[in-house]
């Protein structure tokens, strides 16, 4: 069999085995699934009263960031054999996985966002109605972009021309200028790292992998207990070393003791929080105690979560920058944060930067549509929670738990007529007043909830206009 049949034979190997591990893991193709049912309430009361917080923000500001920006390629999956079936296809000039992995790998020596301006992502975030930032401190191929001390493969290396800039601890500059915004901060962290050998043996080279280590984590238990150590460095590390974390974020739902991975997540956790009693767990996919929110990848639930939820979606196509990406358009994603919010969780929106560190033109377009939105209609949306009906037809509904104030939404499609009779499906009301212009309307009873006339010229908004209820 020559080299290129056996590649394909043992990619098809692998590729079998990944989709026989898919459904342990809750990820497929990369994104991960979520449940709610067994959640496990935090006993921690610091944690609990952080998540009263967490639910009020509404919406982050998800950044992939990393080697994969250099050449805007899938983010680190392309590595594993095991993925390659839907990873890989951008991948078109070399059929060696082997030449493929010490490329990728070699991006190192080519990262350098000279254009570097976490100021100005913060800014921007905080301009446009984004409450907290989600930020890739180390992707699944272990590349750090924080100054670990127990990796050399990170930013800081000496190979990695970055290094001589004085911004290279590039976790240490975003993460101060967001706070300097007043922002909220998550630390995103890969628990698997393909760039350690107590993980993949020879960074995978040489061999067929998936996702999971490329050896018997019960056969070798030294070893293994030598990777849940240094995983714990880490976490701690950026913990102890980086400000205030909010949140860490935890990815990776194949390293988990259901799976057989078990890193001792608690042991962990608490050792973090003895510099941060309130720092919130998402440890993905992995229930129990330390899976203190969920985290739909690229999909909004059908009907509202009552447990601590954040959707993370892409404003393109892709996590990290792609040159050709297709980015959402403003009333999609308008859209989707109402019907997040509506149903009590949080969306966080993903944007790649560029490889050198600027936020793509077309992305801060959309999110400067989305805060000019939010500045006239934000009441409706932060430090909200589910009002019944949630979602019915056109319409959203959310109730502020400060005030008490509930809120009809409804949402245009493009075309639609925006004047004429609204039935309001669900609610009882005397009148409701339009956010944006002051103005009230009298409500008729209907059959099931209420009707209000939107005379011809209303100024309404293209994309979705939100009605204070008055009993």
């Amino acid at each position: 069999m020559n080299k290129c049949l056996a590649m394909c034979a043992a990619g098809a190997v692998a590729a079998c085995t990944a989709s026989a591990l898919a459904a342990k893991d809750g990820i497929k193709d990369g994104v991960h699934g979520y449940t709610p049912k067994g959640y496990v309430q935090p006993k921690e009361p610091e944690v609990r009263e952080r998540l009263e917080w967490f639910k009020d923000q509404k919406l982050a500001l998800m950044m992939h960031f990393g080697l994969y920006s250099t050449i805007g390629l899938t983010e680190s999956w392309p590595l594993s054999d095991g993925d390659a079936r839907w990873s890989r296809r951008e991948v078109d000039w070399t059929k060696d996985s082997d030449e493929f992995k010490r490329q990728y790998m070699g991006l190192a020596r080519a990262f350098n966002p000279v254009r570097f301006e976490p100021a100005k992502w913060a800014k921007a975030a905080r301009e446009d109605g984004f409450r907290y930032v989600i930020f890739t401190t180390k992707h699944h191929d272990g590349f750090c972009l924080f100054d670990s001390k127990y990796s050399n493969f990170k930013v800081t290396s000496p190979e990695c021309p970055f290094s001589k800039d004085a911004r290279a601890d590039i976790v240490k500059g975003v993460f101060d200028a967001f706070r300097a915004e007043g922002l909220g901060i998550a630390a995103y962290f890969s628990k698997p790292d393909w760039h350690n050998e107590d993980y993949w043996e020879g960074f995978g080279i040489g061999r067929t992998v998936n996702r999971r280590p490329t050896y018997d984590v019960k056969k070798n238990p030294e070893k293994w207990a030598r990777f849940r150590e240094y995983t714990k460095n880490q976490i701690v590390e950026i913990v102890r070393d980086y400000g205030k974390i909010d949140i860490i974020w935890l990815d990776g739902g194949q390293v988990q003791r259901r799976a057989g991975l078990d890193i001792n997540i608690e042991d962990i956790i608490a050792e973090a929080r003895k510099y941060n009693p309130a720092l919130i767990s998402a440890d993905r996919c992995a229930g129990g105690a330390c899976e203190n929110v969920i985290t739909p990848e690229q999909s909004i639930p059908k009907n509202p979560i009552a447990v601590p939820w954040e959707s993370c979606i892409t404003i393109g196509k892709s996590w990290g920058y792609h040159f050709e990406d297709e980015y959402k358009p403003v009333r999609k994603i308008v859209h989707m944060l109402i019907d997040v919010v509506a149903k009590g969780g949080n969306l966080a929106l993903n944007v790649g930067p560029q490889p050198d560190g600027r936020l793509p033109h077309q992305a801060l377009e959309r999110m400067a549509a989305l805060g000019a939105w939010l500045k006239v209609n934000g009441e409706a949306i932060y430090d909200t929670r589910p009002m019944p009906p949630f979602r019915k037809g056109d319409w959203a509904f959310t109730r502020n738990r400060k005030t008490g104030a509930e809120y009809a939404i409804r949402l245009w499609k493009e075309g639609e007529s925006q004047t004429g009779r609204q039935t309001v499906p669900g609610v009882e009301a005397a009148k409701v007043v339009h956010l944006g212009t002051g103005r009230e309307a009298q409500c008729a009873k209907q059959a099931d909830g209420v009707a209000f006339d939107i005379p011809e010229g209303f100024k309404a908004d293209e994309d979705a206009d939100v009605f204070k209820i008055v009993r």
